[in-house]
C-alpha cells in the first residue's frame, strides 16, 4: 500500500491548476511537507515552516528568465499531505526515510521541506542505500559535525555526522561560519570526504573548486537556510552573521546542475517571523530554483532567452 497522499494541486507547491503539471501520477517531482521540530537548542518556529513555504510559493512567478518559459509544466510538481510526524526524531526519521524512499523507487525527485535539519538524515537514507557513489551539496551555517548535542544522537546539530555514519558518504559543506571544538577532531580524520568551504574565506572561492567533488557524480542537495546571510535571512532558529546572498548560493547550485546531476533536496530551518514574508518567498523560490536547475539543466548564459527555447 503506497504512503503517498497528495494535497490538490491548488493547495500544494506553486498553487498549481494545471492538470498536466500537478497531477500525482505525472509529476516529476513530490514535495514532502515534514515539519519535524524535536531538537532545538535556540529558538524555535520550523514546524510551521513547510507551510509557510507552500503559503507563499503561490506568490512564486512561475515564468523564469534564465529559461524563457515556466519550468514547472516541463517536468511537473505534486505535494504531499503533511503527515502526523511519529515521535521520537528517530522514528521521525524512518517515517520519512519511507517517504523519500517510495518516491525514489518510482524514480521520481523528493524535495523535503522542513523542519528543523536533523531530517536530513532520514531523507537521504534511501539515497545512500541505493546509489554508492552518491555526494552531499550542504548549505549552512554550521557544520552540523557534533556526535549529539543535548543529549539527543539525531539533533540538528548532527544532521551531516548522522549522514556520515555511511562510511560512502562524501560532502561539500558550503558558509560554514560556526563550528565546535568537539567537532574538530571527527573533521580532521575525514577531511578526504569533508570539502568545508568557509564563510570567512568566501573572496576566495571559485566555483570550479566549489564543485569539483561533485562532477559527474549524482548530488543530493541539503540547504539549510542559516547558509543565508542573517540579513537575508532573519528568520532561522539559529542565525550567524556573514554567510551566502543569493546570487552566491544560485551560482553554486547552477554549477552544480551543470556539472553533475541534481537528485533529490531538501530546504530546512525556515522559522517564520510574523511580517517577514519575504523569508518565506525566498525559501519557496529557491525550492522552484533548485527542482528547475534539476530537471532542465543549465540554460544558455549567452542571453536572458535562451538561443534553443521558445516562449510557451
Amino acid at each position: 500500500m503506497s504512503l503517498l497522499r497528495y494535497l490538490s494541486p491548488e493547495d500544494g507547491f506553486l498553487g498549481l491548476d494545471e492538470e498536466d503539471s500537478a497531477a500525482p501520477d505525472k509529476a516529476r517531482a513530490v514535495i514532502i511537507p515534514f515539519g519535524l521540530e524535536a531538537t532545538v537548542s535556540y529558538e524555535g518556529g520550523t514546524a510551521k515552516g513547510p507551510q509557510a513555504m507552500l503559503d507563499a510559493s503561490h506568490e512564486v512567478e512561475l515564468f523564469d528568465e534564465e529559461y524563457w518559459l515556466e519550468p514547472v509544466h516541463q517536468y511537473g510538481v505534486a505535494t504531499l499531505v503533511p503527515p502526523v510526524i511519529e515521535k521520537p526524531v528517530e522514528r521521525a526519521l524512518d517515517q520519512l526515510s519511507a517517504l523519500t524512499g517510495e518516491i525514489l523507487s518510482q524514480d521520481r525527485f523528493p524535495m523535503v521541506f522542513g523542519g528543523e535539519h536533523s531530517i536530513t538524515p532520514g531523507a537521504i537514507r534511501p539515497f545512500l542505500d541505493a546509489i554508492p557513489d552518491l555526494v552531499i551539496l550542504h548549505f549552512d551555517a554550521h557544520a552540523d559535525l557534533r556526535d549529539g548535542y543535548e543529549g539527543e544522537k539525531f539533533s540538528h546539530a548532527s544532521a551531516i555526522r548522522r549522514v556520515l555514519d555511511d562510511p560512502n558518504a562524501e560532502v561539500v559543506s558550503v558558509g560554514i561560519r560556526n563550528i565546535s571544538a568537539s567537532e574538530i577532531p571527527f573533521y580532521e580524520d575525514n577531511r578526504d570526504r569533508i570539502h568545508m568551504h568557509w564563510a570567512k574565506d568566501k573572496a576566495l572561492w571559485t566555483l570550479n573548486n566549489i564543485v569539483e567533488p561533485l562532477r559527474d557524480r549524482p548530488i543530493y542537495l541539503t540547504f539549510d537556510l542559516d547558509g543565508f546571510d542573517g540579513s537575508v535571512m532573519p528568520a532561522t532558529g539559529t542565525p550567524e552573521p556573514g554567510g551566502l546572498f543569493w546570487d552566491d548560493a544560485l551560482a553554486i547550485i547552477r554549477k552544480a546542475a551543470e556539472v553533475g546531476e541534481i537528485i533529490g533536496a531538501d530546504i530546512n530551518e525556515l522559522s517564520p517571523r510574523p511580517g517577514l514574508h519575504g523569508c518565506d518567498f525566498l525559501a519557496a523560490k529557491l525550492a522552484y530554483k533548485i527542482l528547475s536547475y534539476a530537471h532542465l539543466g543549465v540554460p544558455d548564459q549567452k542571453g536572458s532567452r535562451p538561443s534553443n527555447q521558445s516562449l510557451h
